[in-house]
């Protein structure tokens, strides 16, 4: 059975669909969700696509979705300097329809409508940056989803290469977690003869171990 990459799709009221990272099978990720499939048009009910980075397999998708009439953008400045000067996917994208980007601050909520909102969070990370600034705030994020009628929350945490204290304090209460679950071991990549790289030199903590996060987030 095929995996897709890790994507979410949330809504506030079954209409508008807000798309967290855009892989490079979004066009399979819609065909298996009723609600997301394009109309006669080519109208997806997408109302904007929120990045948590500049990685290529969460943002590709982007690319298939320039048959549409426009797109928005949420994402942090770092991402969004990366995707333009740096590998210029949204140059390429800007060619085809237009993109309006709304920026992303760690800290910040973002109302998305009927009482859901989003935060970000900064994630650290040690991974070589292949384009933009190593070092630059916001190069990749977190989200924590809040229902105000409820008070539920939902974690969004694709990609996390170290469960820091400050990761951990905004984990605390959620009441659903999504979490990178990239490798088991560390080694996994190297013993398998597909990398040279580490789980966590590719940005990624293993979920196995006495330091993975299956033990880590037991609590």
């Amino acid at each position: 059975r095929r995996r897709t990459q890790s994507s979410i799709a949330v809504s506030p009221d079954y209409r508008r669909w807000f798309l967290f990272n855009a892989s490079p099978d979004v066009h399979a990720q819609f065909e298996s969700f009723p609600v997301l499939r394009p109309s006669g048009e080519r109208v997806v009910p997408v109302q904007a696509v929120v990045l948590t980075d500049a990685e290529l397999d969460h943002t590709l998708g982007l690319l298939l979705l320039r048959e549409g009439r426009g797109l928005e953008l949420h994402c942090t400045e770092a991402v969004y300097d990366t995707l333009r000067g740096g590998n210029s996917l949204l140059r390429v994208l800007e060619a085809y329809c237009p993109v309006k980007w709304h920026p992303v601050f760690p800290g910040r909520d973002v109302p998305l409508g009927d009482g859901l909102s989003y935060r970000a969070f900064d994630v650290p990370t040690t991974k070589r940056a292949r384009f933009g600034a190593e070092n630059a705030p916001g190069r990749v994020v977190g989200y924590r989803l809040t229902d105000d009628d409820t008070g539920g929350t939902l974690v969004y945490l694709p990609g996390v290469q170290e469960l820091t204290a400050a990761v951990l304090e905004q984990l605390e209460d959620s009441s659903c977690l999504l979490i990178d679950g990239t490798c088991w071991r560390d080694e996994e990549m190297i013993l398998l003869g597909l990398a040279r790289k580490t789980s966590r030199d590719m940005g990624h903590m293993p979920v196995g171990g006495p330091e993975g996060s299956l033990r880590r987030l037991a609590p």
